[in-house]
């Protein structure tokens, strides 16, 4: 089990590795080992996944989402296979952490009758200036 946060976790058969070649510096090693992870993950089916974690990850996964709700991540930065391995799942875990957050309720709120004064005095003495700036002959 993988703890994403004290009260959500996911197993970890529910998470698909594939090491590929990865791109970039390295030399001869680039072209011979499997470096770079491809994490797969099934957001859409996950039972570890409550449904309103699940939409706002679907929503923060953008472009790493696949149109069947698998997330793709991409993990190529270190040399070996080991530590991309970690760091794709800490990019999971920190994507999964981000949609548990619920988001902060919006209250509408009303301008202050100070602030409705201020704004129409700025707008008056605007008006007052572009008076004076026209002709006064027609």
């Amino acid at each position: 089990m993988i703890s994403i946060t004290p009260t959500l976790a996911i197993n970890e058969d529910e998470i698909h590795e594939e090491f590929v070649r990865a791109s970039g510096p390295g030399g001869q090693n680039v072209n011979k080992v499997a470096t770079a992870v491809q994490l797969t993950f099934d957001v859409q089916h996950s039972p570890s996944l409550p449904d309103d974690v699940r939409q706002r990850l679907m929503r923060l996964a953008g472009s790493r989402l696949t149109e069947d709700g698998i997330l793709i991540i991409n993990a190529r930065r270190f040399r070996t296979q080991v530590q991309n391995r970690q760091d794709a799942q800490h990019q999971l875990v920190e994507l999964i952490r981000q949609a548990a957050q619920r988001p902060k309720p919006h209250f509408k709120t009303r301008p202050t009758r100070a602030s409705i004064q201020r704004r129409l005095e700025t707008k008056r003495r605007h008006s007052d200036t572009k008076r004076r700036r026209q002709s006064s002959d027609w």
